[in-house]
């Protein structure tokens, strides 16, 4: 039985991983249990090439507002740079990785956001995961881009948390959302305190009472929808511990686990 693992790695943390995280992934594909994919962003890298181009960019509810000049960026950025970036090293740690768009293989159709202020963001439609499973069963480790496009050709910028929630949901795979803390920070007590877990209903609190903002956002709701998806399971790690990844596989308790308050009314 294929056990998927897909790593979601945002631009926020890329440039503090080390040699040993990717290392980490090329372990756990090497000992044959997991397949893991990695979906990836690229939020600050594309900032820095927007302002370097004096091109204005903006923010609404933790999304990037796309114009089509910005989406010209932010797809260069996301499918090349960053992309080919992450590849490399993989690679350097010793696996064997294929970068890729959700162009590629139409493995996800876009449609147009249902918020017509976002521009050029869109949300992914379907998935046809063919191309990714194959890449896998021939021993290589998928690094997805999640620019996509739409059945006329239009391309679209995917928020990368969405993104990586949906090849999770297609292959029933489990989802580690890798972040530069340890979880989901609260205030308890006057102190930043780790979630150990945290459920929709509490999630959705937590949101109203702005304990959660800005990008923090649409990885947690992208978390939830992925579970109403039925991915089986999906947390939140620090990826500055290399072991992260290792851990969670061996059956850790890492990061915060988040899932559906019915599913805690059933056990």
């Amino acid at each position: 039985m294929n056990h998927y693992l897909v790593i979601k790695c945002g631009g926020s943390v890329f440039d503090k991983l080390t040699a040993a995280f990717y290392k980490s992934i090329q372990t756990i594909q090497a000992e044959g249990t997991w397949k893991p994919i990695i979906v990836h962003g690229g939020g600050p890298a594309i900032s820095q090439m927007l302002e370097k181009l004096q091109i204005q960019t903006s923010f609404h509810n933790g999304l990037r507002v796309t114009t089509k000049e910005v989406l010209e960026v932010v797809e260069t950025v996301l499918s090349g740079t960053m992309n080919k970036q992450l590849v490399a090293s993989i690679c350097g740690a010793g696996g064997k990785a294929v970068g890729l768009s959700g162009v590629d293989g139409h493995l996800f159709m876009a449609a147009p956001s249902a918020d017509p202020d976002l521009g050029f963001v869109g949300a992914i439609a379907s998935v046809d995961p063919k191309i990714v499973t194959s890449l896998c069963n021939k021993g290589y480790i998928p690094v997805i881009s999640p620019i996509s496009m739409d059945r006329k050709g239009q391309h679209y910028n995917i928020n990368a948390d969405q993104a990586a929630a949906a090849i999770a949901s297609a292959l029933n795979g489990r989802l580690c959302f890798i972040s530069d803390v340890p979880g989901i920070l609260v205030e308890q007590d006057g102190k930043m305190q780790t979630l150990a877990q945290v459920s929709d209903q509490e999630i959705a609190s937590l949101i109203e009472n702005k304990k959660i903002s800005g990008g923090m956002i649409p990885k947690v709701l992208a978390a939830v929808d992925s579970l109403r998806r039925r991915v089986p399971e999906v947390v939140i790690v620090n990826g500055m511990n290399p072991e992260c990844l290792i851990d969670y596989t061996k059956g850790a308790q890492v990061g915060t686990r988040i899932f559906l308050e019915q599913e805690a009314l059933h056990a």
